[in-house]
Protein backbone atom coordinates (compact mmCIF):
# COMPACT_ATOMS: atom_id res chain seq x y z
CA UNK A 1 0.00 0.00 0.00
CA UNK A 2 3.25 1.88 0.45
CA UNK A 3 3.45 4.78 -3.01
CA UNK A 4 5.59 4.96 -5.36
CA UNK A 5 9.34 5.94 -4.56
CA UNK A 6 9.08 5.62 -0.67
CA UNK A 7 11.57 4.10 1.07
CA UNK A 8 10.90 3.90 4.64
CA UNK A 9 7.83 4.85 6.73
CA UNK A 10 6.62 6.83 10.59
CA UNK A 11 4.07 5.42 12.87
CA UNK A 12 1.98 7.90 15.05
CA UNK A 13 -1.28 7.11 16.90
CA UNK A 14 -3.68 7.55 19.85
CA UNK A 15 -3.31 6.35 22.87
CA UNK A 16 -5.68 3.64 23.20
CA UNK A 17 -3.86 1.79 20.47
CA UNK A 18 -0.85 -0.50 20.78
CA UNK A 19 1.14 -0.56 16.77
CA UNK A 20 4.37 -3.25 17.07
CA UNK A 21 6.21 -3.29 13.43
CA UNK A 22 6.60 -6.74 12.59
CA UNK A 23 9.63 -7.68 10.09
CA UNK A 24 10.45 -10.97 7.74
CA UNK A 25 13.15 -13.15 9.60
CA UNK A 26 13.01 -11.68 12.73
CA UNK A 27 11.29 -13.12 15.71
CA UNK A 28 10.12 -10.23 17.88
CA UNK A 29 8.36 -7.54 16.88
CA UNK A 30 9.40 -3.57 17.92
CA UNK A 31 6.97 -1.68 19.26
CA UNK A 32 5.89 1.84 18.03
CA UNK A 33 6.42 3.70 21.36
CA UNK A 34 6.96 7.67 19.94
CA UNK A 35 6.70 9.82 16.94
CA UNK A 36 9.91 10.55 15.00
CA UNK A 37 11.03 6.80 14.48
CA UNK A 38 11.42 5.72 10.87
CA UNK A 39 11.75 2.27 9.61
CA UNK A 40 12.92 0.97 6.20
CA UNK A 41 10.38 -0.63 4.28
CA UNK A 42 10.97 -3.37 3.17
CA UNK A 43 8.83 -6.23 1.54
CA UNK A 44 7.23 -8.48 4.07
CA UNK A 45 7.62 -5.55 7.02
CA UNK A 46 3.74 -5.51 8.41
CA UNK A 47 1.88 -3.58 11.19
CA UNK A 48 -0.16 -5.07 14.06
CA UNK A 49 -2.53 -2.86 15.69
CA UNK A 50 -4.13 -4.20 18.73
CA UNK A 51 -6.68 -2.31 21.72
CA UNK A 52 -6.84 -3.39 25.15
CA UNK A 53 -10.28 -1.57 26.33
CA UNK A 54 -13.03 -0.60 24.54
CA UNK A 55 -13.79 2.84 23.10
CA UNK A 56 -15.90 5.25 24.26
CA UNK A 57 -17.28 6.05 21.23
CA UNK A 58 -16.78 5.29 17.47
CA UNK A 59 -13.78 6.06 15.71
CA UNK A 60 -11.97 7.12 18.83
CA UNK A 61 -8.68 5.81 18.01
CA UNK A 62 -6.34 6.33 15.12
CA UNK A 63 -3.05 5.23 13.61
CA UNK A 64 -1.41 7.17 11.08
CA UNK A 65 1.73 5.62 8.85
CA UNK A 66 3.75 8.31 7.03
CA UNK A 67 5.35 7.22 3.90
CA UNK A 68 9.13 9.17 3.04
CA UNK A 69 11.42 8.71 0.05
CA UNK A 70 15.14 8.91 -0.11
CA UNK A 71 16.63 11.82 1.95
CA UNK A 72 13.54 11.77 4.40
CA UNK A 73 11.30 13.58 2.34
CA UNK A 74 7.70 13.29 3.05
CA UNK A 75 5.33 11.66 0.23
CA UNK A 76 2.09 10.71 1.23
CA UNK A 77 0.17 9.43 4.95
CA UNK A 78 -2.26 6.49 5.39
CA UNK A 79 -4.66 6.86 8.78
CA UNK A 80 -7.25 4.09 9.86
CA UNK A 81 -9.96 5.15 12.98
CA UNK A 82 -10.46 2.11 15.12
CA UNK A 83 -12.82 1.49 17.15
CA UNK A 84 -12.56 -1.26 20.50
CA UNK A 85 -15.49 -3.83 21.24
CA UNK A 86 -15.37 -4.89 24.27
CA UNK A 87 -17.33 -8.96 24.85
CA UNK A 88 -18.23 -10.38 27.80
CA UNK A 89 -19.89 -13.12 28.67
CA UNK A 90 -21.86 -12.50 31.61
CA UNK A 91 -24.45 -15.15 33.13
CA UNK A 92 -26.21 -15.86 36.69
CA UNK A 93 -23.10 -17.67 37.57
CA UNK A 94 -24.39 -18.27 41.38
CA UNK A 95 -27.86 -18.95 40.03
CA UNK A 96 -30.21 -16.00 41.68
CA UNK A 97 -31.69 -14.47 39.13
CA UNK A 98 -29.90 -11.76 38.31
CA UNK A 99 -26.70 -11.33 35.69
CA UNK A 100 -23.86 -9.89 37.02
CA UNK A 101 -20.92 -8.98 35.29
CA UNK A 102 -18.50 -8.99 38.17
CA UNK A 103 -19.42 -11.92 39.76
CA UNK A 104 -16.78 -13.93 42.03
CA UNK A 105 -18.21 -17.07 41.29
CA UNK A 106 -18.02 -16.26 37.36
CA UNK A 107 -14.35 -18.03 37.15
CA UNK A 108 -15.24 -21.47 38.72
CA UNK A 109 -18.00 -23.95 38.97
CA UNK A 110 -19.43 -26.17 41.64
CA UNK A 111 -21.90 -28.86 41.13
CA UNK A 112 -25.44 -29.51 43.48
CA UNK A 113 -27.94 -27.58 45.45
CA UNK A 114 -25.70 -24.83 46.77
CA UNK A 115 -23.55 -24.84 43.19
CA UNK A 116 -22.79 -22.06 41.19
CA UNK A 117 -21.22 -21.29 37.38
CA UNK A 118 -22.75 -21.44 34.02
CA UNK A 119 -23.60 -23.83 31.37
CA UNK A 120 -22.47 -23.13 27.93
CA UNK A 121 -23.45 -24.77 24.75
CA UNK A 122 -22.35 -24.75 22.00
CA UNK A 123 -23.91 -25.93 18.50
CA UNK A 124 -20.11 -26.46 16.23
CA UNK A 125 -22.08 -28.98 13.51
CA UNK A 126 -22.03 -28.00 9.90
CA UNK A 127 -25.64 -27.08 9.51
CA UNK A 128 -25.07 -25.38 6.09
CA UNK A 129 -21.91 -27.20 4.55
Amino acid sequence: AAPAGAVAFGVKHTEGVSVDVLFRGRAEPEAVSGAGTRWPLDEGTALRFSMSRASSEVNDNKVTVSFYAEGGKPINQAGVFLTGVGISLDVDADQDGVVEKNSPNKASWAWGPEGHGAILLVSCDKEFP
